[in-house]
């Protein structure tokens, strides 16, 4: 694969979205002093664009025929690295227990090393609307997370309702991750020689 070939629009969107991604953390955790109330709403709203430019990168890659190796591997990198890096930052603004970025991590290593596995067999894994799900479910959890104990909803009378959906969604969320690594390994039995 050239150089020119790896550099599509898709390819710079995803890098983009990957090199912000340190510019979220810091917008969520550096203290704003007087602006503190602005804080975690500016940081929700970048997470959400960042997530948002999930399926623009894949639209344009799709659209322009330009679907490339090095995209394949680079986009679903990406989405991890954010969604990880949203949790840590929940888990350092202590809103989160720490077993729950631990159990997507460790959903995202067995996915990752059944497909290395099938791919190596010559199969492909396909990927189910469980993960998608869970993707989906995911980001809307962490989006009510990032803003759940700000000052405005804090002070609001929908703070208690607020708190509630916020932890379903992200009890969902672990759910359904749970669920998506449970379809895989179903589907690569033959691949680690249980089927």
């Amino acid at each position: 694969m050239t150089k020119e070939y790896i550099k599509t629009p898709a390819n710079a969107v995803t890098m983009i979205r990957i090199l912000l991604i340190p510019v979220f953390v810091i917008i969520a955790l550096v203290p704003w002093g007087a602006h503190a109330a602005a804080q975690p709403w500016v940081a929700m709203v970048v997470f959400a664009l960042l997530a948002a430019t999930d399926g623009l990168d894949g639209h344009l890659a799709r659209s322009r025929n330009e679907v490339t190796t090095f995209g394949k591997f680079l986009d679903p990198l990406a989405d991890k690295i954010l969604v990880m890096a949203a949790l840590l930052v929940l888990v350092e603004q202590q809103q989160l227990p720490s077993w729950i970025p631990l159990v997507i991590v460790a959903r995202e290593f067995i996915v990752s090393g059944l497909r290395m596995l099938a791919a190596a067999d010559g199969q492909i894994i396909a990927a189910s609307w469980y993960g998608k799900a869970k993707t989906f479910v995911t980001d809307i959890a962490i989006v009510f997370f990032l803003v759940m104990d700000s000052p405005a909803i804090a002070a609001s009378s929908i703070h208690a309702g607020f708190v509630v959906l916020s932890w379903v969604l992200m009890v969902a969320a672990v759910v359904l991750t749970i669920i998506s690594m449970i379809d895989y390994l179903v589907k690569s039995k033959s691949v680690i020689g249980l089927g």
